[in-house]
């Protein structure tokens, strides 16, 4: 439990709550939007895992106007949770759906996020 308590404090600074830099979701970002209730953040993150995941198997197979949808959908919700790398790529992908490249960088960042996330649930 301990471990969770340090991973969802806010840095400290003199600034005020800024982004989490260096992590895949922004935990600031997080609890300002589940007010600092770090059961519901682990609820969110963890559903957003598995639509991330689920996005990333529609990404996949689909291709043109489908495949900038789920760019989309995918950039709209990781936006929300603060997952900045994931929503940054998914909007390169969503931009150009037909580049690998872009495709490739939203699978490593929710690679990135989840593997995250699962550190956070244990």
């Amino acid at each position: 439990m301990a471990a969770l308590n340090i991973a969802f404090e806010a840095p400290d600074n003199a600034g005020g709550m800024g982004p989490s830099n260096g992590r895949p979701i922004d935990l600031v970002h997080l609890a300002r939007q589940t007010m600092g209730d770090k059961a519901l953040e682990l609820e969110v993150l963890q559903m957003f895992a598995r639509q991330a995941r689920e996005s990333m198997k529609e990404l996949a197979t689909s291709e043109g106007a489908a495949r900038a949808a789920v760019a989309h959908r995918l950039k709209g919700s990781a936006q929300s949770v603060g997952a900045d790398a994931i929503a940054k790529a998914a909007a390169a992908l969503e931009d150009n759906p037909a580049d690998a490249i872009s495709l490739a960088g939203v699978t490593a960042a929710v690679v990135e996020a989840e593997n995250f996330i699962l550190k956070l649930c244990r």
